[in-house]
């Protein structure tokens, strides 16, 4: 009889031994995936910050290039204004010896250049010899061809003036006082074409009708102005030049027939 319940006593000695080593095994297995879980979130972290890390650079990189493509772009324009010919001063293109024309007296000859003292500053002025007034006129350099200097016309312009001058001439109509302020106008232009228009009417009003002594003298001073310019432009003396005019003028029997 007490062999038998050492027996049981060491089965069951046994069985609880292996309950318990089973219920080791079942924490051992629960721990694992507790270990895992672990691993796997900080893995997931260790991820996002690495993703994050990367956007962070990715957005760093994408904000540098527009600053380099703008970089890029100010220095081609700063190229480019280097390469670009600077601005020249037109005036500067007249030399001493030149031919121009001045308007309100007609064709000169640029004589010499010289510094005046104007305000206190010395500037460089043309000294223009004027053809038909025996007077000489101090222009600014820098601003000559803002004050109407310009070039003696060509021999093709010049055969243009003749054809302004048999053109058909414009009456005065009622309002002398308008028509007088117009003719100003064109004879103070520098336009030898609004100064050929002038000689026109003029001349076909005087034939026709006549003129105002003011109108004379305004008729006489266009005719310095062509005259001095057709000189020049065909290169001819000043008889010549006044006899082309009056061959180009109508004449009273003409302008009776039109």
């Amino acid at each position: 009889m007490a062999t038998k319940k050492t027996s049981k006593s060491t089965t069951a000695g046994k069985t609880a031994s292996s309950t318990k080593k089973t219920t080791a095994k079942k924490t051992t297995a629960t721990k694992k995936p507790t270990s895992t879980a672990k691993e796997t979130a900080a893995k997931k972290t260790t991820a996002k910050k690495t993703t994050a890390k990367k956007t962070t650079a990715a957005k760093k990189a994408t904000t540098k290039k527009p600053a380099a493509k703008k970089t890029a772009g100010a220095a081609a324009k700063t190229e480019a204004r280097k390469l670009e010919p600077a601005p020249q001063n037109p005036s500067i293109a007249f030399e001493v010896g030149d031919k121009v024309v001045y308007p309100h007296h007609g064709a000169a000859t640029i004589i010499k250049k010289r510094k005046l003292d104007v305000g206190g500053e010395k500037q460089d002025y043309f000294i223009l010899e004027i053809a038909t007034d025996q007077l000489t006129v101090s222009v600014p350099v820098a601003s000559a061809v803002e004050l109407g200097v310009r070039p003696v016309i060509s021999k093709n312009k010049a055969k243009q003036v003749f054809a302004t001058l048999r053109s058909e001439p414009q009456e005065a109509g009622s309002n002398w006082s308008r028509w007088y302020k117009v003719l100003t106008e064109k004879i103070n232009s520098g336009d030898i074409f609004q100064v050929a228009e002038v000689i026109r009417d003029l001349d076909y009003a005087q034939k026709v009708k006549g003129i105002s002594p003011a109108l004379k003298r305004m008729l006489a001073k266009a005719r310095l102005i062509i005259i001095s310019e057709l000189q020049f432009s065909l290169n001819i003396s000043e008889e010549d030049a006044i006899k082309k005019l009056e061959r180009a003028l109508p004449k009273v029997e003409e302008l009776a027939e039109v």
